[in-house]
């Protein structure tokens, strides 16, 4: 059953809230989807939402964090230690964890990325926070889309979906093995006119393009389009 946020629901939780009843606040969030819980914080005070931030473990908040409005997310974040934000970030794949920190002050940056412990994790962050913006480093993490040569059409529009919130525009859906070695691309028009039971490996283009990381926009246009 799809979860909704009624007035007594919003009215039981501030009373939790009030009386500090940290463990039933826990209980009353653990069965709620990530994106729901995000949607609560937007309809409490923001006083509120750091307190239930602060409640729930790591894996939960680093998902909820990226799914915040900006203006909300950046009053938590303000509100977050930076070993509190390294401690979300660990739980965070590279290219939303850049965006994160990316919202931060250079000097929060740094303290947040000295308090990471993951060295690879720090290394990925680093190389983003590097790209210009609007960049095909910039974009890559934004604007590309992974799939698998072993799925079918159906599989791999259902993916698409999926991340139809943090991928803004589909460049490109580039195809990988087993080995996650990049073998090809397709375009969303090469999905469309499959059939849903093929197999991306019976239709996928195997040309790459290789595009600087730091060329810029019109020029990754004019590549992608060739």
């Amino acid at each position: 059953m799809a979860f909704k946020i009624t007035a007594s629901f919003l009215e039981k939780l501030i009373g939790l809230i009030n009386e500090n009843k940290d463990s039933e606040i826990k209980k009353l969030f653990s069965e709620i989807h990530y994106a729901d819980i995000a949607e609560v914080l937007e309809e409490v005070s923001f006083d509120e939402a750091i307190y239930i931030i602060k409640l729930l473990d790591s894996e939960k908040t680093s998902e909820i964090l990226t799914e915040l409005d900006d203006d909300i997310r950046e009053i938590i974040l303000e509100n977050l230690s930076a070993k509190e934000i390294a401690e979300e970030v660990e739980e965070m794949d590279s290219d939303d964890a850049a965006d994160i920190i990316g919202e931060l002050s250079e000097e929060r940056q740094e303290r947040v990325i000295s308090a990471l412990e993951n060295d690879e994790l720090v290394a990925d962050i680093k190389e983003l926070l590097s790209y210009e913006e609007n960049s095909a480093g910039a974009l890559m993490a934004k604007e590309l889309v992974k799939v698998y040569e072993t799925w079918t059409v159906a599989g791999c529009l259902r993916r698409i979906r999926a991340q139809a919130k943090e991928v803004t525009r589909v460049h490109s859906i580039y195809v990988v093995d087993r080995e996650e070695k990049l073998i090809g691309r397709l375009s969303l028009k090469d999905l469309i006119v499959a059939k849903n039971e093929q197999k991306i490996s019976e239709i996928y283009i195997d040309k790459v393009d290789v595009v600087n990381v730091n060329e810029e926009e019109e020029e990754v246009a004019k590549i992608m389009a060739k």
